[in-house]
């Protein structure tokens, strides 16, 4: 099999913010980001049209040569995920999602087995964090609230305005509401992140929030160690290629506040 490149693919920006922890902590590789911004966004579609827009993606990254695609994308992760792995998915090839590394890891930081998911309305209704953390730890009880404006409030760059203040408080306070012995919140959003220091002024002390990025950085590691033949798969270069299937030049603006560094992207057709 010939090497390639670490396909990275979300539905616009937010899978950028888990792509900056992979890349530090795996600086070896080549890297391919796929954002699917023209279509965005995925957390109110139907179940159909996230797994037929993730599969086009998904595929568009196995022709540009990645052997691994991470979905780095919570929506497509739950939505689609799954079916792509069992029934479309070429010999040799893999794809990954951000829900498992992250639903593995929660016993570790919960005392009171009471864990709070706040995520995109598509993923709480998908129940995937339920599922998943039940199936690795049955002993813990998982609340879930939607946070629909937590997403725009973050593309249309509002990160410090009155509103983003108004709406984390009044979300933070929902989801408390459901259970007082909450002792850790999962922001199960790619996007979320960007917003933590205002999350963290709403969240009482001694509640444990979790950003995703740093944990899929350390189970993609694990993965490599334990699957040689993917990880031999990989290319290692150090190089890395950005696409959008809108508009590169808004792409690079906004990936930007996401990244943490400036990047140069290519607008592709899926």
């Amino acid at each position: 099999m010939t090497s390639g490149p670490i396909g990275i693919f979300d539905s616009g920006y937010g899978g950028l913010t888990v792509f900056k922890e992979i890349q530090k902590r795996l600086p070896q590789y080549d890297y391919i980001y796929l954002g699917d911004n023209a279509r965005v966004p995925y957390g109110t579609r139907s179940f159909e049209t996230v797994y037929e827009f993730t599969k086009e993606c998904v595929f568009k990254l196995f022709d540009l040569g990645c052997n691994l695609v991470i979905l780095a994308c919570n929506t497509a992760s739950a939505k689609a995920l799954r079916t792509i792995q069992q029934r479309d998915l070429p010999s040799g090839k893999k794809v990954l999602g951000v829900i498992r590394p992250t639903t593995e890891a929660v016993d570790q930081y919960t005392k009171t087995n009471k864990v709070g998911i706040l995520a995109t309305q598509g993923t709480v209704l998908s129940e995937s964090y339920k599922i998943e953390i039940h199936k690795f730890h049955p002993e813990i009880e998982v609340f879930q609230h939607p946070c629909p404006f937590w997403v725009p409030l973050v593309e249309n760059n509002e990160i410090h305005s009155e509103g983003a203040h108004y709406f984390i408080q009044k979300d933070i306070e929902s989801i408390l509401s459901l259970s007082e012995n909450i002792d850790t919140l999962v922001l199960a959003c790619t996007h979320y992140p960007l917003l933590l220091p205002i999350i963290e002024q709403y969240v009482p002390k001694g509640i444990t929030i979790l950003s995703q990025g740093k944990l899929v950085a350390k189970s993609l590691e694990n993965y490599l160690q334990r699957h040689h033949e993917i990880e031999n798969s990989c290319s290692k270069e150090q190089q890395t290629t950005f696409y959008t299937t809108d508009n590169a030049a808004d792409f690079e603006q906004k990936a930007t506040i996401f990244f943490g560094q400036d990047i140069t992207a290519k607008h592709i057709k899926v």
